[in-house]
């Protein structure tokens, strides 16, 4: 058995705020404004960072982007889930949008891969690009972010936590050390 210990915070409620203010600004830059930009976080803590990047956004354009979420399991390769049957629900037509995909943290690259194939099931993108707020490394598929928080090496026996406000009650980020237990 597996239990994780020796917490440290990597990133405060200050860093994260920040460090979503420069995603936004290079998402911006990056599609030239708004125009054709369509905001897709990946669930569960994904989706409340592209809210926050969203508002962000709307106040630096002055624009109204609307936030969207996904949900790739049904399209994971190393998840098996009972009576598979794909449901993808996307209120919004993706053909030839610029779509930016977010995600808390950025790892062996398979959920953005099942992703990436959930959205190909809707329609075909002009372009996708990847947003992480943590980019953690050790990919195991050849998947890049666009646009990164902050960049943390870590080893494999290292987990990478993003806590957030709607879910954890608080803005930070952890990292924990697995130990293996004789249980």
């Amino acid at each position: 058995m597996k239990s994780l210990e020796n917490y440290k915070t990597l990133l405060d409620a200050d860093d994260i705020r920040r460090a979503i203010a420069r995603l936004s600004h290079e998402i911006i830059e990056s599609n030239q404004g708004t125009k054709n930009l369509i905001l897709i976080g990946i669930k569960t803590r994904g989706l409340h960072i592209a809210s926050r990047i969203v508002n962000m956004i709307n106040t630096f354009e002055n624009t109204s982007l609307d936030c969207h979420s996904i949900n790739p399991q049904f399209f994971r390769d190393d998840i098996q889930i009972k009576d598979k049957v794909p449901n993808i629900e996307l209120e919004v037509n993706i053909h030839e949008q610029n779509i930016i995909l977010i995600d808390d943290v950025l790892y062996t690259g398979r959920t953005i891969r099942a992703t990436l194939e959930a959205i190909f099931t809707l329609g075909r993108p002009k372009t996708i690009k990847l947003a992480a707020l943590v980019d953690r490394g050790h990919r195991e598929i050849p998947i890049r972010p666009d646009f990164i928080g902050k960049s943390i090496p870590t080893s494999n026996s290292e987990h990478v936590r993003v806590f957030m406000k709607e879910e954890d009650g608080a803005d930070k980020v952890g990292l924990f050390k697995e130990r293996k237990t004789n249980i």
